[in-house]
Order: structure tokens, then C-alpha cells, then sequence
């Protein structure tokens, strides 16, 4: 490896380490309580070496925020390989759950807390392009379900906002820890998200799913 790949690749290393220091900081103490210094000192870099890497911490708000959907993208990234849409609905919805679960800290920060919101509006963004871009492919699918005769004609923005509001509402209770008052072996929370996102999409179809038009 020359010098240069060394360079780069210590570059790498560190605005990880940066991004990593600051998610768990922002988990700890919330966005607004958390400074460059704080997250230089918990790295034992200067503050100067951190503004290298990100000009404020909005900016590493906004490449935290990127790199969830990242994540998110990586669990669908076999779904093109599935040609009943209705299956690949179900596969969707798992692949949701699994990611919030394996992934709570980079949920949060993508559907529920505020901050990402506020920061667009501030900066007049009227686009969440992450978040479009998620909400598409979901309705495209939905679109393709009622094609095939697999879910009922209806609005696919407001089919695709409810299932997808569903399966929020079962993230949210387990990040939360209020899912867990009612599943109490810890180890059968995933298994139980996806029976209920399962039920859920089942009590929205019509017609014999095993007949694809």
C-alpha cells in the first residue's frame, strides 16, 4: 500500500471514528446538548482535527442520517430478485423490522426524532430525498399488488402510508421498550413484529394470492 492509500485510508478510519462518536453522543445526550468539543474529547482528537472532517454537527447529523437509509437499502438489496409482489411486500416489511431492530440508534434518527425534519425545513428543503426515495419503491410495489389483483384498488400513497405507518407503529413500541411489556422473551420480539406486520398486510388482500394474474 502506498502513501497515499495509507492517507486516504486513515482519512476513512477517522471520519468514522468521528460519525461513530457522534451518534453515540446524540443517542446519550440528544442533538441539541451535543458540541464539536464534546465529541473531539470522547475520541481524543482536537476539536480543529474534527471540523476538519465536518463543518458543524449538522453536517454529521446529515451523513448519519444518509448512512441509515445506507443500511436500510443493503436489507432490501435483493428484493428485484422476487417477482410476486406480494411476497416481495411481505420480504419489505420484514426487512423494515430487521433493519430497526439491528439498527435502532439510525431508525431513530431516520423516523422519529425531529431534528432531520427541522434542518430541512431550515434550510428551505421542501424534498426528504432519502425518505421519498424509500416511500416510492413501497408504492410501486403496492401499485403492482393491485395490478395483479392482490390488494384492493384504492389510493397506493394512502395503502402505502398505511402499512408503512403500521410497521413504524411496531418499530417505535420496541425502540421505546413498550413492546416488551408484551412480549416478554426477549428473543421472540422480531418473530412477533413480523407475525403482526404479516397479519396486518393479509387483512389488506383480495383475491387468491397463489393465482398471480
Amino acid at each position: 500500500m502506498g502513501i497515499q492509500e495509507r492517507k486516504e485510508k486513515q482519512k476513512l478510519e477517522v471520519r468514522k471514528l468521528i460519525l461513530d462518536a457522534s451518534m453515540k453522543l446524540f443517542m446519550e445526550e440528544g442533538f441539541r446538548n451535543v458540541t464539536m468539543r464534546g465529541i473531539a474529547d470522547l475520541i481524543e482528537y482536537s476539536p480543529t482535527t474534527v471540523y476538519l472532517y465536518f463543518k458543524d454537527k449538522d453536517e454529521i447529523f446529515a451523513a448519519l442520517h444518509d448512512i441509515g437509509f445506507q443500511k436500510m437499502a443493503e436489507f432490501n438489496k435483493d428484493l428485484g430478485t422476487i417477482h410476486n409482489p406480494l411476497v416481495r411486500l411481505h420480504k419489505m416489511g420484514e426487512n423494515y423490522v430487521q433493519f430497526g431492530i439491528e439498527n435502532p440508534e439510525y431508525y431513530s434518527l431516520m423516523f422519529i426524532d425531529s431534528e432531520p425534519m427541522q434542518k430541512f425545513a431550515e434550510e428551505g428543503c421542501e424534498e426528504w430525498k432519502s425518505g421519498d426515495g424509500a416511500i416510492a419503491v413501497l408504492q410501486e410495489t403496492v401499485v403492482e399488488c393491485m395490478q395483479k389483483g392482490y390488494l384492493q384498488d384504492d389510493d397506493p400513497l394512502l395503502v402505502s402510508l398505511s402499512i408503512w405507518s403500521f410497521v413504524h407503529g411496531l418499530m417505535s413500541l420496541a425502540i421505546r421498550e413498550r413492546l416488551e411489556k408484551f412480549v416478554v422473551q426477549k428473543e421472540m420480539l422480531l418473530p412477533t413484529m413480523k407475525a403482526s406486520l404479516n397479519w396486518f398486510i393479509n387483512n389488506i388482500e383480495v383475491g387468491d394470492r397463489s393465482k398471480p394474474r
